[in-house]
């Protein structure tokens, strides 16, 4: 990978760092005028626009796109409906709890994403991930105790 290619996957991997992170914040802000399920559909709108517009810009350069067996369908269709439950289930936790807790545990998502690969999918697990699971983990403990 060349220089600038790389420059730009660090740019693109921190703006959407970014845009995670601040998502929760605005959600708490919109959800006391939206319902929970409605900011979850215009979450995945702006998700939808965003990579329909990424697909009409990156589209002439795939040209070997691989293609979903029968065998894809039931993970096909388990992650359909994961991927609808999950943010609704996160801004209906906004607008019970605090932004700031959901943020907390939007970060621990990484731990537990980990932790799932680790152990059903057997997925390798490397000291840097572990250092790196080792500090998130330790930084959501300290954040935890809310000023006590």
């Amino acid at each position: 990978m060349n220089k600038s290619k790389k420059s730009m996957a660090v740019i693109m991997a921190l703006l959407a760092a970014t845009f995670y992170a601040i998502n929760t914040p605005f959600s708490k802000v919109l959800l006391k005028n939206v319902t929970p399920t409605f900011m979850a559909s215009f979450l995945y709108l702006g998700a939808g626009i965003g990579v329909g517009i990424m697909y009409l810009l990156n589209s002439k350069r795939e040209k070997n796109i691989e293609k979903l067996s029968k065998t894809d369908l039931p993970y096909t269709l388990g992650m359909i409906v994961l991927d609808i439950l999950a943010p609704i289930f996160l801004m209906i936790g906004i607008t019970i709890g605090s932004a700031s807790n959901a943020s907390l545990l939007g970060n621990f998502e990484i731990v537990a994403t980990t932790l799932i690969a680790l152990l059903i999918f057997k997925e390798v697990v490397t000291s840097r991930l572990w250092l790196a699971i080792g500090f998130i983990t330790l930084s959501s403990i300290v954040l935890s105790f809310e000023g006590s």
